[in-house]
């Protein structure tokens, strides 16, 4: 697959595409040659790195999240490995892979530990838009990715119509100052750079990033969802947060679909498929380590139980299907970018992402739910964690409800309909 060419059109802003301030961090971990023109890691540097480091995330990945412990050293350690730069483009100092390799590797990342994958979804979705973005973007922040930098979201809010924004940004002289409270801030607490919107004094909605110690910009802790726990998507409280003329960027107003959309949907479809497949890990090692047969079993060991080989061959079955979903949408967006961005071929690769994610969470829960039958009592003891792929598959799955994305995908396929040109889609 080829490397998606910066500058090509990309229909329709999106959340991930904001503006900011890049200074330099003489700090920065060294990734090599990173100037632009100038080589960097290839995909193969990355798989490499990533196959010494996923192992690392993986240990402990249970017990951090029946304790509550904020993964920070492991997210700074996929920063500090050059695992954001994927779909940088070579000519910038990224590997300048295709969609479908970089789905490979998140589908391993999410294996190795859900939390960290959708944590650090906001960091790859600020990738993928600055390649439909402008030149002046690309170079204000494909340097910050270069450099080790964790990006956040703070976008959504609570308590009005859904994707409705009420915050508010004003001028004060020479800058601006913003108002706000958002919800949902995923992976800001482990973030450099926080992206987030709020309505000017015309009413229209503007996106900005800012450093995450800018005064009155506060993080709460305050995410409680059954699952997902250590995502870090609680609050992010703006109160007089200054925003200078050059963090803000509006949206272009071009009508169309964007690149970006799909695969952001489709990353969740990826976590999914992480998550099944850890459980099909939990599943195998409970049954070998741990698992007795029943007392009319007629096996004496529990791997030899044709229920439990049973139930580990669905959730073998079920893991498969839903990386190879994936995979197959990710191919689709890559031909929707070596076409130029063909509205044919976003149309496709939306209803392509839709039917991975509907699929994968499918999968994903029910892969969650047999792990219990292959054993007895014990399997639902807290201190094995068993539990947590079913919170976190449930978690992730409710953030875009499975049945409208069948819906929509039915209507395309019977009518032609088009899928709605939003966030979803």
């Amino acid at each position: 697959m080829s490397t998606p060419t910066p500058g090509a059109p990309g229909p329709g802003a999106t959340d991930a595409g904001t503006a900011g301030p890049g200074v330099a961090d003489p700090g920065a971990p060294d990734l090599g040659a990173t100037d632009a023109g100038t080589a960097g890691p290839n995909v193969t540097d990355l798989y490499r790195r990533a196959a010494e480091i996923l192992p690392e995330l993986a240990d402990g990945a249970a017990e951090r999240e029946r304790e509550r412990v904020l993964p920070h050293a492991q997210i700074r350690r996929i920063a500090a490995a050059g695992l954001f730069t994927f779909r940088i483009p070579r000519e910038y100092g990224g590997a300048g892979s295709s969609a479908q390799e970089l789905f490979r590797f998140l589908i391993d990342l999410a294996t190795a530990d859900s939390n960290i994958a959708q944590a650090v979804r906001s960091s790859f979705g600020r990738v993928e838009s600055l390649l439909a973005g402008s030149e002046h973007e690309r170079e204000k922040w494909y340097p910050r990715f270069l450099a080790g930098d964790v990006f956040g979201n703070a976008g959504w809010e609570v308590g009005g119509a859904n994707g409705a924004v009420r915050s508010r940004i004003t001028r004060h002289r020479d800058h601006f100052r913003v108002n706000g409270s958002k919800y949902y801030s995923t992976g800001a607490l482990y973030a450099d750079w926080i992206g987030a919107a709020a309505l000017d004094d015309d009413g229209e909605k503007v996106f900005f990033t800012l450093p995450r110690d800018r005064e009155g910009l506060r993080l709460v802790d305050d995410f409680d969802g059954v699952g997902q726990r250590l995502t870090a998507s609680g609050t992010t409280d703006l109160h007089d947060v200054t925003v200078y003329p050059d963090e803000i960027i509006k949206p272009d107003g071009r009508a169309g679909r964007s690149p970006v959309t799909p695969f952001l949907q489709l990353y969740l479809a990826a976590v999914e498929a992480g998550i099944a497949r850890n459980a099909l890990a939990d599943a195998v090692a409970f049954a070998r380590e741990r698992a007795r047969p029943i007392a009319h079993s007629s096996a004496e060991r529990s791997v030899d139980d044709p229920y439990v080989q049973l139930a580990v061959g669905e959730i073998s079955a079920r893991s498969y299907a839903a990386e190879a979903a994936v995979l197959r949408a990710a191919a689709a967006i890559d031909r929707a970018w070596e076409s130029g961005l063909r509205p044919d071929l976003l149309t496709e690769a939306s209803v392509e992402a839709a039917q991975a994610q509907f699929f994968a969470v499918e999968s994903a829960l029910k892969a969650a739910e047999l792990l219990f039958d292959v054993g007895g009592g014990s399997a639902v003891a807290r201190g094995h964690n068993l539990d947590r792929h079913w919170r976190n598959a449930r978690t992730v799955a409710n953030h875009n409800p499975r049945h409208w994305k069948a819906g929509v995908v039915g209507a395309y396929r019977l009518n032609g309909t088009e899928p709605p040109v939003n966030g979803l889609f």
